[in-house]
């Protein structure tokens, strides 16, 4: 069995135009499949509108108590019901899940060390018996980057943590394709030339490209991921835009 996992984020997913050729293409894929969404720009500006000033560090984060609200809001109701309906309107009969639907994601708070990110999770449990009992069934997960503790407490994560976990897991069992979909044709050499992508890259090159100040911000936990993902047995791990769904093009990642 096959299953190609799609984690769509940066302005593909909060834009309807780019969303829409997202979805098309999604639902032409052949065989089993999972889409993994962020949201992290409409939180962003939701959290402006109520007064809540977002924080990054490194392509993360900061959740404290009022931002995890409307991460929630927005990871777990608005996009994922969006794009439910959207695949739904496709003719694939999507459901949607957060990390403490069916118990899928599990994770902890992240301890403090340099940084306090807040109410930010880190994985460190997924059950994908009832994933693969649904895709079985025909039915399309599409997973927010909501997640919990296992005593009540709702946690913010990563999602291209999120894509990479369940491509992990579920590779013991079946040939995973792990894709990560955003508005860049790939992994770039130059941020503002579009033509520079990337083909292929290692993760020796990609520690020297992050060192050389190439590769910044949300593309290292994005290739941090993806690495851990290759080294975990899943057979192919492709950055792209929704153009390179189609034409296998993209930044491709290699032991």
């Amino acid at each position: 069995m096959n299953v190609t996992i799609i984690k769509v984020g940066g302005k593909v997913v909060e834009d309807p135009i780019t969303l829409n050729i997202l979805l098309d293409d999604f639902a032409k894929i052949d065989g089993a499949k999972i889409l993994v969404h962020g949201g992290g720009r409409t939180a962003t500006k939701l959290s402006a509108e109520l007064g809540i000033q977002a924080q990054m560090v490194d392509g993360r984060r900061i959740t404290d108590a009022e931002t995890l609200k409307v991460v929630t809001m927005v990871y777990a109701g608005l996009v994922n019901k969006n794009i439910v309906a959207q695949l739904q309107k496709r003719q694939l009969n999507a459901i949607g899940f957060s990390g403490a639907d069916l118990n899928i994601i599990k994770s902890v708070k992240r301890p403090v060390k340099d940084i306090d990110y807040g109410f930010v999770g880190d994985v460190v449990g997924v059950q994908i018996e009832v994933l693969l009992s649904l895709i079985q069934q025909g039915a399309t997960p599409v997973v927010c980057p909501i997640t919990h503790d296992g005593n009540g407490q709702l946690l913010n994560t990563n999602a291209d943590t999120i894509a990479s976990e369940l491509a992990c897991a579920l590779a013991s069992q079946v040939d995973v394709t792990l894709v990560y979909c955003f508005e860049k044709p790939g992994v770039l050499l130059d941020a503002n030339d579009d033509t520079s992508v990337i083909s292929e890259l290692n993760y020796e090159t990609f520690k020297q490209y992050q060192a050389s100040g190439i590769i910044v911000e949300g593309m290292i936990p994005k290739l941090d991921n993806g690495f851990a993902a290759i080294r975990k047995g899943v057979r192919s791990v492709v950055i792209t835009n929704t153009d390179g769904l189609k034409n296998n093009g993209g930044t491709h990642l290699m032991l």
